[in-house]
C-alpha cells in the first residue's frame, strides 16, 4: 500500500516537472507582479522540485539508513542541480530512495521510531507522500500560470 502511494505521487510530480519547459524552470508567481499578492521570496518551480526531492531523502533516510546526497544540506537541495535533466535525475533518485524506504515497513516495526527520529516509521513513510502532493498542487499553479494544462488536467483522448 506505502509503494502504491509513493508511486501515485511519484507519477504526479514528474509529469509536471517534465511538462514544464526548461527555460521555465527558474519561473517564480513572483515575476507576475500580480496586484496585491504577496509572491515576494518564494521558490522557484525548479527549487520547488530540488525541495520535494531533498525532502524526500531528509524524510526516508531513517528508514533505509542511507547517506544523504552530496550537497544536500537543506530543504532547498544542492545548489549546483541547475538543468532540468540533473534536477529530474535528483528527483528520481529520490522517489527510488522512497520505494527502498516502504520495502522496509512491516506489520512488526511500523510503529517503531528509527534512530534519531522522533516520528514513527509508518509516519515517515506516509509524510514524505503527503508532503510531495503539497508541493504538486503548488507546481500545477506555476504551471497553469504559465499557460500549460496540468498532465492531469489534459484530455485523455488526447
Amino acid at each position: 500500500m506505502l509503494d502504491r502511494e509513493i508511486s501515485a505521487v511519484e507519477k504526479q510530480i514528474l509529469d509536471v516537472a517534465e511538462a514544464m519547459p526548461e527555460d521555465k524552470f527558474n519561473f517564480s508567481p513572483e515575476a507576475l507582479h500580480i496586484p496585491g499578492a504577496d509572491y515576494k521570496g518564494v521558490r522557484t518551480f525548479a527549487v520547488q522540485l530540488k525541495h520535494v526531492a531533498a525532502s524526500n531523502y531528509f524524510i526516508w533516510s531513517p528508514l533505509t539508513g542511507d547517506k544523504l546526497p552530496e550537497g544536500l544540506k537543506d530543504g532547498n537541495g544542492p545548489e549546483n542541480l541547475k538543468s532540468k535533466a540533473e534536477i529530474m535525475r535528483f528527483l528520481k533518485d529520490s522517489f527510488a530512495l522512497g520505494h527502498k524506504a516502504a520495502a522496509t515497513i512491516t506489520t512488526e516495526n511500523m510503529l517503531q521510531n528509527p534512530e534519531h527520529s522522533k516520528s514513527t516509521r509508518l509516519r515517515l513513510a506516509t509524510f514524505g507522500v503527503a508532503h510531495a502532493f503539497d508541493h504538486y498542487g503548488q507546481m500545477v499553479e506555476y504551471l497553469r500560470m504559465n499557460g500549460i494544462v496540468p498532465p492531469s488536467s489534459r484530455n485523455q483522448s488526447e
